[in-house]
Protein backbone atom coordinates (compact mmCIF):
# COMPACT_ATOMS: atom_id res chain seq x y z
CA UNK A 1 0.00 0.00 0.00
CA UNK A 2 3.05 2.54 0.20
CA UNK A 3 3.93 1.98 -2.85
CA UNK A 4 0.72 2.76 -4.36
CA UNK A 5 0.58 6.26 -2.21
CA UNK A 6 3.74 7.27 -3.58
CA UNK A 7 3.23 6.30 -6.87
CA UNK A 8 2.16 8.88 -10.16
CA UNK A 9 -0.99 6.78 -11.34
CA UNK A 10 -4.38 7.63 -13.46
CA UNK A 11 -6.91 4.94 -11.99
CA UNK A 12 -5.74 3.60 -8.38
CA UNK A 13 -7.35 0.54 -7.05
CA UNK A 14 -8.39 2.20 -3.43
CA UNK A 15 -8.28 5.16 -1.35
CA UNK A 16 -7.71 5.55 2.46
CA UNK A 17 -10.13 8.05 4.00
CA UNK A 18 -8.72 9.32 7.19
CA UNK A 19 -11.88 10.06 8.79
CA UNK A 20 -11.51 12.88 11.35
CA UNK A 21 -8.03 13.99 10.99
CA UNK A 22 -6.11 15.37 13.98
CA UNK A 23 -9.17 13.55 16.11
CA UNK A 24 -8.34 10.06 15.72
CA UNK A 25 -8.65 9.05 19.63
CA UNK A 26 -11.59 10.65 19.51
CA UNK A 27 -13.27 8.54 16.47
CA UNK A 28 -15.30 6.15 18.88
CA UNK A 29 -16.53 8.71 21.38
CA UNK A 30 -17.50 11.21 18.00
CA UNK A 31 -19.76 8.61 16.69
CA UNK A 32 -21.97 8.13 19.21
CA UNK A 33 -23.56 11.83 18.19
CA UNK A 34 -22.93 10.62 14.27
CA UNK A 35 -24.55 7.25 14.91
CA UNK A 36 -27.45 8.73 16.59
CA UNK A 37 -28.26 11.51 14.48
CA UNK A 38 -28.86 8.95 11.45
CA UNK A 39 -30.54 6.58 13.25
CA UNK A 40 -33.14 9.44 14.14
CA UNK A 41 -33.11 10.42 10.29
CA UNK A 42 -33.42 7.43 9.30
CA UNK A 43 -36.28 6.70 11.65
CA UNK A 44 -37.63 9.79 10.89
CA UNK A 45 -37.72 10.16 7.19
CA UNK A 46 -39.02 6.59 7.09
CA UNK A 47 -41.85 7.97 9.28
CA UNK A 48 -42.68 10.85 6.96
CA UNK A 49 -43.36 8.85 4.18
CA UNK A 50 -45.32 6.14 6.20
CA UNK A 51 -47.61 8.86 7.29
CA UNK A 52 -48.36 10.42 4.12
CA UNK A 53 -48.71 7.33 1.95
CA UNK A 54 -50.90 5.73 4.49
CA UNK A 55 -53.29 9.05 5.23
CA UNK A 56 -54.91 9.93 1.78
CA UNK A 57 -55.81 13.69 3.03
CA UNK A 58 -51.91 14.44 2.86
CA UNK A 59 -51.95 13.45 -0.98
CA UNK A 60 -51.55 16.85 -1.82
CA UNK A 61 -48.56 19.23 -3.21
CA UNK A 62 -46.95 19.99 -0.17
CA UNK A 63 -46.60 16.43 0.95
CA UNK A 64 -45.04 15.47 -2.24
CA UNK A 65 -42.29 18.15 -2.27
CA UNK A 66 -41.83 16.97 1.52
CA UNK A 67 -41.56 12.94 0.52
CA UNK A 68 -38.97 14.18 -2.10
CA UNK A 69 -37.49 15.65 0.50
CA UNK A 70 -37.36 12.56 2.83
CA UNK A 71 -36.15 10.25 0.21
CA UNK A 72 -32.99 12.80 -0.81
CA UNK A 73 -32.27 13.04 2.84
CA UNK A 74 -32.05 9.20 3.19
CA UNK A 75 -29.78 8.68 0.51
CA UNK A 76 -28.01 11.99 1.17
CA UNK A 77 -26.81 10.61 4.52
CA UNK A 78 -26.66 6.85 3.61
CA UNK A 79 -24.37 7.15 1.02
CA UNK A 80 -22.12 8.29 3.53
CA UNK A 81 -22.16 7.89 7.12
CA UNK A 82 -22.18 3.85 7.15
CA UNK A 83 -18.69 3.87 5.75
CA UNK A 84 -17.81 6.75 8.26
CA UNK A 85 -18.94 4.78 11.14
CA UNK A 86 -16.94 2.19 9.85
CA UNK A 87 -14.00 4.45 10.06
CA UNK A 88 -14.74 5.12 13.34
CA UNK A 89 -15.78 1.80 15.00
CA UNK A 90 -13.72 -0.90 12.98
CA UNK A 91 -10.64 1.65 11.34
CA UNK A 92 -12.02 0.32 8.10
CA UNK A 93 -10.74 2.96 6.07
CA UNK A 94 -9.69 1.47 2.78
CA UNK A 95 -12.59 2.38 -0.53
CA UNK A 96 -12.05 0.85 -3.88
CA UNK A 97 -11.67 3.72 -6.54
CA UNK A 98 -15.20 2.83 -8.26
CA UNK A 99 -17.03 2.80 -4.36
CA UNK A 100 -15.35 6.51 -3.92
CA UNK A 101 -16.53 7.90 -7.54
CA UNK A 102 -20.47 6.06 -6.79
CA UNK A 103 -20.12 7.80 -3.18
CA UNK A 104 -19.20 11.06 -4.95
CA UNK A 105 -21.73 10.84 -7.37
CA UNK A 106 -24.75 10.28 -4.94
CA UNK A 107 -23.41 12.82 -2.40
CA UNK A 108 -23.16 15.60 -5.00
CA UNK A 109 -26.69 14.94 -7.00
CA UNK A 110 -28.58 14.61 -3.68
CA UNK A 111 -27.19 17.63 -2.64
CA UNK A 112 -28.27 19.62 -5.72
CA UNK A 113 -31.73 17.89 -5.82
CA UNK A 114 -32.18 18.86 -2.00
CA UNK A 115 -31.62 22.67 -2.65
CA UNK A 116 -34.24 22.14 -5.99
CA UNK A 117 -36.63 20.47 -3.79
CA UNK A 118 -36.51 23.13 -1.45
CA UNK A 119 -37.00 25.58 -4.19
CA UNK A 120 -39.83 23.90 -5.56
CA UNK A 121 -41.42 23.85 -1.77
CA UNK A 122 -40.58 27.72 -1.28
CA UNK A 123 -42.67 27.76 -4.69
CA UNK A 124 -45.70 25.81 -3.42
CA UNK A 125 -45.60 28.19 -0.51
CA UNK A 126 -46.17 31.48 -2.80
CA UNK A 127 -48.74 29.90 -4.79
CA UNK A 128 -50.48 28.68 -1.78
CA UNK A 129 -50.07 32.08 -0.06
CA UNK A 130 -50.17 34.48 -2.87
CA UNK A 131 -52.62 32.84 -4.77
CA UNK A 132 -54.43 30.54 -2.63
CA UNK A 133 -57.60 30.49 -5.28
CA UNK A 134 -55.81 29.51 -7.97
CA UNK A 135 -53.60 26.75 -5.87
CA UNK A 136 -55.69 23.45 -7.38
CA UNK A 137 -55.47 24.97 -10.81
CA UNK A 138 -51.19 25.93 -11.00
CA UNK A 139 -50.24 22.37 -8.81
CA UNK A 140 -51.73 19.86 -10.28
CA UNK A 141 -50.31 16.01 -9.86
CA UNK A 142 -49.10 16.13 -13.10
CA UNK A 143 -47.08 19.81 -12.76
CA UNK A 144 -45.95 18.09 -9.22
CA UNK A 145 -44.57 14.99 -10.87
CA UNK A 146 -42.72 17.31 -13.96
CA UNK A 147 -40.94 19.87 -11.29
CA UNK A 148 -39.83 16.73 -9.69
CA UNK A 149 -38.39 15.22 -12.97
CA UNK A 150 -36.81 18.24 -13.55
CA UNK A 151 -34.76 18.72 -9.90
CA UNK A 152 -34.02 14.66 -10.38
CA UNK A 153 -32.53 15.22 -13.58
CA UNK A 154 -30.58 18.59 -12.62
CA UNK A 155 -28.90 17.21 -9.91
CA UNK A 156 -28.06 13.73 -11.88
CA UNK A 157 -26.56 16.32 -14.37
CA UNK A 158 -24.53 18.01 -12.37
CA UNK A 159 -22.76 15.64 -10.55
CA UNK A 160 -22.19 12.96 -13.42
CA UNK A 161 -18.84 15.37 -14.70
CA UNK A 162 -17.22 15.20 -11.17
CA UNK A 163 -16.73 11.25 -11.37
CA UNK A 164 -15.56 11.82 -14.75
CA UNK A 165 -13.22 14.61 -13.76
CA UNK A 166 -11.36 12.24 -11.16
CA UNK A 167 -11.08 9.18 -13.38
CA UNK A 168 -8.81 11.24 -15.78
CA UNK A 169 -6.30 12.56 -13.36
CA UNK A 170 -3.45 11.10 -12.19
CA UNK A 171 -2.89 10.98 -8.34
CA UNK A 172 0.33 11.50 -6.27
CA UNK A 173 -1.06 10.26 -3.11
CA UNK A 174 -4.27 7.90 -2.05
CA UNK A 175 -4.96 9.42 1.29
CA UNK A 176 -7.80 11.52 1.71
CA UNK A 177 -8.02 13.74 4.63
CA UNK A 178 -12.07 14.03 4.68
CA UNK A 179 -14.58 10.73 5.75
CA UNK A 180 -16.19 10.52 2.73
CA UNK A 181 -15.25 10.68 -0.88
CA UNK A 182 -15.84 14.74 -1.51
CA UNK A 183 -14.88 15.60 -5.09
CA UNK A 184 -12.57 18.75 -4.03
CA UNK A 185 -10.99 16.80 -1.35
CA UNK A 186 -10.34 13.90 -3.73
CA UNK A 187 -8.89 16.58 -6.86
CA UNK A 188 -6.54 18.15 -4.74
CA UNK A 189 -4.46 14.63 -4.51
CA UNK A 190 -3.60 14.89 -8.26
CA UNK A 191 -0.89 15.60 -9.45
CA UNK A 192 -1.39 17.26 -12.70
CA UNK A 193 -3.45 20.20 -12.84
CA UNK A 194 -6.99 20.76 -11.47
CA UNK A 195 -8.21 24.16 -12.93
CA UNK A 196 -11.27 22.77 -14.83
CA UNK A 197 -12.55 20.87 -11.98
CA UNK A 198 -12.82 23.64 -9.70
CA UNK A 199 -13.95 25.55 -11.97
CA UNK A 200 -16.85 23.28 -12.50
CA UNK A 201 -17.40 22.81 -8.77
CA UNK A 202 -17.65 26.72 -8.50
CA UNK A 203 -20.08 26.74 -11.17
CA UNK A 204 -22.13 24.11 -9.32
CA UNK A 205 -21.71 26.17 -6.51
CA UNK A 206 -23.23 29.16 -7.83
CA UNK A 207 -25.72 27.03 -9.61
CA UNK A 208 -27.33 25.61 -6.33
CA UNK A 209 -26.46 27.90 -3.61
CA UNK A 210 -26.65 31.51 -5.19
CA UNK A 211 -29.62 30.90 -7.97
CA UNK A 212 -31.70 28.26 -6.08
CA UNK A 213 -30.75 30.54 -2.97
CA UNK A 214 -31.98 33.72 -5.06
CA UNK A 215 -35.00 31.85 -6.16
CA UNK A 216 -36.34 31.48 -2.20
CA UNK A 217 -35.68 34.57 -1.12
CA UNK A 218 -37.82 36.40 -4.18
CA UNK A 219 -40.51 33.48 -3.16
CA UNK A 220 -40.07 34.60 0.20
CA UNK A 221 -40.35 38.40 -0.27
CA UNK A 222 -43.43 38.25 -1.99
CA UNK A 223 -44.84 35.62 0.60
CA UNK A 224 -43.80 38.55 3.61
CA UNK A 225 -45.22 41.16 1.37
CA UNK A 226 -48.66 39.34 0.99
CA UNK A 227 -48.53 38.65 4.99
CA UNK A 228 -48.00 42.14 5.91
CA UNK A 229 -50.80 42.92 4.21
CA UNK A 230 -53.29 40.93 5.53
CA UNK A 231 -55.86 43.24 7.83
CA UNK A 232 -55.42 41.49 11.39
CA UNK A 233 -52.07 40.28 13.46
CA UNK A 234 -53.64 36.90 13.78
CA UNK A 235 -53.91 36.65 9.90
CA UNK A 236 -50.40 37.20 9.46
CA UNK A 237 -49.35 35.05 12.27
CA UNK A 238 -51.43 31.95 11.18
CA UNK A 239 -49.94 32.69 7.46
CA UNK A 240 -46.92 32.70 8.54
CA UNK A 241 -47.05 29.92 10.57
CA UNK A 242 -47.36 27.61 7.68
CA UNK A 243 -44.13 29.04 6.55
CA UNK A 244 -41.63 28.66 9.35
CA UNK A 245 -41.58 24.84 9.13
CA UNK A 246 -40.30 25.20 5.70
CA UNK A 247 -38.02 28.33 7.02
CA UNK A 248 -36.49 26.52 9.31
CA UNK A 249 -35.68 24.27 7.17
CA UNK A 250 -33.48 26.12 4.56
CA UNK A 251 -31.71 27.50 6.76
CA UNK A 252 -30.65 24.25 8.17
CA UNK A 253 -29.50 23.06 4.75
CA UNK A 254 -28.12 26.22 3.38
CA UNK A 255 -25.93 27.45 6.23
CA UNK A 256 -23.77 24.22 7.30
CA UNK A 257 -23.06 23.81 3.25
CA UNK A 258 -22.31 27.56 2.80
CA UNK A 259 -20.14 27.08 5.75
CA UNK A 260 -18.11 23.87 4.31
CA UNK A 261 -17.75 26.06 1.00
CA UNK A 262 -16.49 29.09 2.34
CA UNK A 263 -13.78 26.97 4.39
CA UNK A 264 -12.84 25.04 1.09
CA UNK A 265 -12.60 27.87 -0.84
CA UNK A 266 -11.02 30.86 1.82
CA UNK A 267 -10.24 29.00 5.05
CA UNK A 268 -6.55 28.01 5.28
CA UNK A 269 -6.68 28.93 8.47
CA UNK A 270 -9.58 26.66 9.62
CA UNK A 271 -7.97 23.62 11.52
CA UNK A 272 -8.61 20.37 9.63
CA UNK A 273 -10.60 19.03 12.14
CA UNK A 274 -12.73 21.37 12.49
CA UNK A 275 -13.36 21.60 8.77
CA UNK A 276 -14.28 17.96 8.06
CA UNK A 277 -16.71 17.96 11.52
CA UNK A 278 -18.32 20.55 9.89
CA UNK A 279 -18.56 18.92 6.43
CA UNK A 280 -20.27 16.22 8.12
CA UNK A 281 -22.90 18.40 10.47
CA UNK A 282 -23.80 19.30 6.34
CA UNK A 283 -24.27 15.41 5.79
CA UNK A 284 -26.12 15.06 9.55
CA UNK A 285 -28.18 17.68 10.52
CA UNK A 286 -30.61 18.92 7.90
CA UNK A 287 -31.92 15.12 7.28
CA UNK A 288 -32.19 14.42 11.41
CA UNK A 289 -33.77 17.93 11.75
CA UNK A 290 -36.28 18.23 8.50
CA UNK A 291 -38.74 15.42 9.98
CA UNK A 292 -38.74 16.50 13.75
CA UNK A 293 -39.59 20.25 12.13
CA UNK A 294 -42.24 19.47 10.11
CA UNK A 295 -43.88 16.72 12.36
CA UNK A 296 -43.21 19.15 15.39
CA UNK A 297 -44.72 22.50 13.33
CA UNK A 298 -46.71 20.78 10.87
CA UNK A 299 -50.66 20.02 11.63
CA UNK A 300 -51.93 17.51 9.98
CA UNK A 301 -48.65 15.36 10.55
CA UNK A 302 -48.69 16.09 14.07
CA UNK A 303 -52.31 14.79 14.20
CA UNK A 304 -51.99 11.80 11.85
CA UNK A 305 -49.14 10.49 13.64
CA UNK A 306 -51.09 11.18 17.46
CA UNK A 307 -53.95 9.21 15.72
CA UNK A 308 -51.89 6.02 14.62
CA UNK A 309 -50.08 5.73 17.89
CA UNK A 310 -53.41 6.04 19.66
CA UNK A 311 -54.83 3.58 17.33
CA UNK A 312 -51.93 1.53 17.90
CA UNK A 313 -52.70 1.65 21.63
CA UNK A 314 -56.00 1.33 21.88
Amino acid sequence: MSDSNTTDFTNPSTFILLGIPGLEAAHVWISIPFCTMYVIAILGNFTILFVVKRETSLHGPMYYFLCMLAISDLVLSTSTLPKTLGIFWFNSREISFSACLIQMYFFHSFSAMESGILMAMAFDRYVAICNPLRYSMILKNSVVAKIGLAVVLRGAMFALPFPLLVRRSPYCTTIIPQSYCEHIAVVKLACAGIRISNCYWLFVVFSVIVLDGSSIAVSYTLILRAIFSLPTKDARLKTFGTCSSHLCVILAFYIPGLFSFLTHRFGHNVPLHFHVLMANVYLLVPPMLNPIIYGMRTKQIRVRLLQLFTNKGT
